[in-house]
C-alpha cells in the first residue's frame, strides 16, 4: 500500500478466511520449538549498533526514562506523536524503507507543536533488529506496532507477524505491547498466538463506523482508515 495517497478512498480488506486460521497455533508452536537463526544482515547490524548507542547513553543520564519501540513506523509520523507525548521516554522508530523514514510527513510539522527531540528512526529489516534487540536487553516499556500489512490471502499466515519466525523473540520486546490494525480478524489471531508466549489483553474500537476518534491518528493509514469510514481497532497486551 502506499502511504503518499491518504486520501479518504481506503478500500476494505477481502479476505478468503472466514475465522481464525486453522494452523494458527501449530505454526506459533513450530516457531516456539525451532528459534529463528538466520544471520544478521550487515546494515541492521551496523543500524542496530548505532541506535543501541543512543539508548545505552540515554539510559545511562536517565535512569528512570524508559525506552519505546515504534515498529513498523512508516514516515515516522507515530514515533514523533509517541515521542511528544511520552518527554521522558525514548522513542525508537524502525521501519524497513529508506524512502519512507527520510521524507516528510505531509500536514504534520513542528509548527503543529509535534516539537519533540526525543527520538531516532532507523532504517532496519525488523526480523533482525527485534532479534538484536532482544540480545540487548533493552528495559522496553511499550512496544507499538501499527497496522503491519495484513497479508489478508490465507496461504499467507506466515508473512504476518503472528505466523512469523521471529514472533517469539518479537513478544518478549515490551512489558505492554499496542498493535493497531483496520482488519479485525489480524488482532484476533494475534491475540490468541500471544497467549502462547503469556501475553494476554483486550480489543477495542479506536473509533466506530463513519466516526473518527478524538485523538488525532497516529499514522497517516489511521486517518485514511477513519476518515473512509472503516473501525480502526486495537489490541493491547500485557505480561
Amino acid at each position: 500500500m502506499d502511504s503518499n495517497n491518504m486520501t479518504g478512498d481506503s478500500k476494505a480488506i477481502v479476505t478468503n478466511q472466514t475465522g481464525i486460521h486453522e494452523k494458527l497455533d501449530e505454526v506459533v508452536q513450530k516457531h516456539l520449538a525451532h528459534p529463528f537463526q538466520k544471520p544478521y544482515q550487515a546494515h541492521t547490524e551496523q543500524a542496530f549498533e548505532e541506535m543501541d548507542a543512543f539508548v545505552q547513553a540515554f539510559l545511562t543520564n536517565n535512569s528512570a526514562g524508559e525506552i519505546i519501540l515504534d515498529a513498523c513506523c512508516g514516515v515516522g509520523q507515530s514515533t514523533r506523536i509517541l515521542a511528544q507525548q511520552n518527554p521522558q521516554a525514548l522513542v525508537i522508530g524502525v521501519d524497513k524503507s529508506a524512502h519512507r523514514i527520510s521524507r516528510n510527513v505531509e500536514g504534520f510539522s513542528l509548527e503543529d507543536g509535534y516539537q519533540a527531540n526525543n527520538y531516532h528512526l532507523v532504517r532496519a529489516d525488523l526480523n533482525d533488529f527485534y532479534r538484536l534487540v532482544k540480545a540487548a536487553n533493552w528495559p522496553v516499556s511499550k512496544h507499538y506496532i501499527l497496522y503491519p500489512n495484513p497479508w489478508p490471502k490465507s496461504k499467507h499466515l506466515q508473512r504476518r507477524w503472528h505466523g512469523s519466525a521471529v514472533f517469539p523473540q518479537m513478544t518478549s520486546i515490551g512489558n505492554t505491547l499496542i498493535l493497531r490494525s483496520n482488519w479485525l480478524l489480524y488482532l484476533q489471531e494475534f491475540q490468541q498466538a500471544a497467549k502462547q508466549v503469556a501475553l494476554h489483553g483486550n480489543i477495542s474500537q479506536v473509533n466506530s463506523h463513519d466516526e473518527v476518534s478524538t485523538q488525532p491518528p497516529l499514522t497517516p493509514f489511521e486517518a485514511k482508515y477513519q476518515t473512509s469510514g472503516q473501525v480502526c481497532w486495537q489490541l493491547i497486551l500485557n505480561r
